[in-house]
């Protein structure tokens, strides 16, 4: 080759970097093997890194974590929004335009459904319904959405059919280059000629698209290997090719850099799936100088080890959150199974119960999901137990419906015994027997709910009408004024007496009890008539106190409990913050109120109807400043945690 020739060349060649020969094994034909041999060979392929093939890119051990992500956010829309979206997008035959899109819009829309489901089968659980029973039925909007899908689902099978033909389409066409450029090698223009030919050859198979994966390796292997046997046979200069290693070099540079920028990406997925991109690219891009191919090939190695590691311990945290997930629900388990083994007896004591089982199950809710493969046993451990716990429930309410309305018989015959003895003249008799009903009245457990009102006022009525009668008889003799006053007295001091019980509504009942024994007795002496009464009202009043400080005890003791059991929630640091800052706001929003009572209070003139309104002040005041001091108590609590 002359110096014009080779300054020939140089001009069409410079402005385009050269195509270059990947390192494969490359399986050639007979007439390959023959030009092989009769060419004089251009050293222009550099030796494939063996680190390259084996490069963590394809590790599908996280296939379950994969994040779908997207630049469409859909997360605050409805359902009905959701499908006028879908319905409008899916207009679009061009399903790799609008494919990110969809994938957004079904994603949102079937957690949409997922909660609204869950909501469905919790509700008909707590309604007493079993698991096996409950069926969700399809509504409108569902149809709907499958139909727009349907829509986008056929017209992405059809893309795919197209894209398929092409493919064969499109190797048919690059094997037809792959003959052409057997011939070009064979051929005895001139190198002007053959170079332009080559031109055209090259910047064709560019332009075609893809072809079937199964044949992508042999159709590249060949194609690079006739790419170097024609460098072989126009026998290129050093200069050219260091020129083509210099540009190769530059690209693989600036792949390095779009590589190193992954390091900053937030997404794990995006990054990951932009590194799979750029070393597909890698491949394409021919060799660099010798003596630059280790070091670019370690920066580019090195970067992509970086981003490999950041994605396993972005699935190994993914993990541990998931394995935290299903410790918590483990303790859940064993919360909910402690209170199956609960001896419960009383109304009171189920709905308590209920009300820790539906808390249980609000944190339950709250949690992420646990590892695939524990998820459904950890979930099958907590459905059953919360099952079980209900059907215990319905067996004691059915037992508790048939208890009540023996009491119901039991109190009608009490009520029918006391209307006997309304017009009784033998009055202490008479007055004996209804209290000894009213004791057994006491005695006697609840009874339905909708007879309840009905049978104590049929009750009460017989038995004022009784005493209001004796009262009557009695009326204005001093002998039985002075023995309702003995029986007041009496009954001051068995209020005074009284036990206070931990459940609050057996002491209402007591309390009302007593009331009504109060209002039964009748008059007393003129004298002390204020003074028995004032004594009454104030060991009522006592009966009131002692509960609420017995409740607020009950109260505080529940809360350092809850507080003890913060200490193994991951998140306790954060919750203990949040609880203070509750505890703090209410007891600075009570002493406002209680100094703007405090300061009303004052304003009310001496009068009957003002010393009223300054008792209910009073009242409310000593209330407010009682929650105060049990709300400083659990912040006591919380504080010394």
């Amino acid at each position: 080759m002359n110096a014009n020739e080779r300054n020939e060349i140089v001009k069409l060649i410079q402005p385009n970097i050269l195509p270059n020969a990947v390192e494969l094994e490359v399986k050639v034909t007979e007439d390959e093997k023959v030009i092989e041999e009769t060419l004089p060979r251009v050293e222009v392929v550099e030796k494939l890194d063996e680190d390259l093939v084996n490069l963590e890119l394809n590790n599908d051990e996280d296939e379950d974590n994969e994040e779908v992500e997207t630049d469409y956010d859909f997360s605050e829309y409805n359902k009905l929004q959701l499908i006028e979206v879908l319905e409008e997008t899916v207009q679009d035959t061009d399903v790799v335009k609008i494919k990110d899109k969809v994938a957004s819009i079904k994603s949102n829309f079937l957690r949409i459904c997922k909660e609204e489901r869950d909501k469905e089968m919790e509700q008909f659980i707590l309604d007493g319904g079993e698991k096996e029973n409950y069926e969700h039925v399809e509504d409108p909007l569902e149809l709907r959405f499958k139909a727009a899908f349907n829509i986008f689902r056929d017209n992405k099978l059809k893309y795919n059919e197209a894209l398929e033909e092409q493919k064969v389409v499109n190797l048919q066409q690059k094997n037809a280059i792959l003959e052409e450029l057997k011939q070009l090698i064979n051929s005895e223009e001139t190198l002007k000629k053959t170079y332009d030919e080559f031109r055209e050859l090259q910047d064709r198979w560019k332009e075609i698209g893809q072809v079937p994966a199964t044949e992508i390796t042999n159709l590249w292997n060949n194609y690079h290997f006739l790419v170097e046997k024609f460098y072989d046979k126009v026998k290129i200069n050093r200069e050219l090719r260091d020129l083509d290693l210099k540009k190769n070099l530059e690209a693989k540079i600036e792949l390095c850099e779009k590589t190193e920028e992954l390091l900053l990406e937030k997404s794990v997925t995006k990054a990951f799936k932009l590194l799979q991109k750029y070393h597909d690219e890698w491949k394409e891009i021919g060799p660099v100088p010798q003596e630059k191919k280790d070091e670019i090939w370690e920066r580019f190695k090195n970067t992509t080890d970086k981003i490999n590691q950041i994605r396993r311990e972005h699935y190994s945290k993914i993990q541990e959150e998931q394995q935290a997930n299903y410790d918590a629900k483990v303790v859940i388990c064993e919360k909910i199974e402690e209170l199956l083994n609960d001896n419960i007896n009383s109304i009171g004591a189920w709905q308590k119960k209920s009300n820790d089982v539906n808390d249980l199950f609000k944190l339950w809710k709250s949690l992420g999901p646990a590892q695939k493969k524990l998820n459904d046993e950890i979930w099958a451990r907590f459905k059953g137990s919360m099952d079980l716990f209900f059907n215990n429930k319905k067996e004691f309410f059915s037992r508790l419906k048939e208890q009540q309305l023996e009491n119901y018989n039991l109190k009608l015959q009490l009520c029918v015994e006391a209307e006997s003895l309304v017009d009784s003249k033998e009055w202490k008799k008479a007055t004996d027997r209804i209290k000894k009903l009213q004791e057994e009245w006491k005695k006697i457990g609840p009874v339905p709910k909708r007879h309840s009102d009905k049978i104590w006022k049929r009750f009460r009525s017989a038995c004022d009408a009784f005493f209001t009668n004796k009262s009557e008889h009695f009326s204005g003799i001093k002998g039985v004024e002075e023995e309702n006053l003995r029986l007041k007295k009496e009954l001051i001091e068995r209020i005074k007496a009284y036990e206070i019980q931990k459940d609050r509504a057996e002491n209402m009942n007591a309390i009302k009890a007593f009331q009504r024994e109060w209002m039964a007795i009748g008059y007393v002496p003129m004298k002390y008539k204020d003074s028995v009464q004032d004594e009454y009202r104030k060991s009522v009043d006592a009966l009131f106190d002692k509960m609420k400080f017995n409740e607020n005890e009950i109260s505080t003791a529940e809360y350092r409990n809850m507080v003890e059991g913060m200490k193994e929630d991951p998140e306790s640091r954060d919750k203990v913050r949040k609880e203070r800052n509750i505890l703090t706001n209410k007891i600075n929003k009570l002493r406002e109120e209680i100094s703007v009572l405090e300061n009303n209070i004052g304003f009310f003139s001496n009068s009957k109807q003002s010393e009223i309104m300054r008792a209910e002040y009073e009242k409310k005041i000593n209330r407010a400043k009682n929650d105060v001091k049990v709300l400083e108590t659990k912040l006591k609590i919380l504080n010394e945690q």
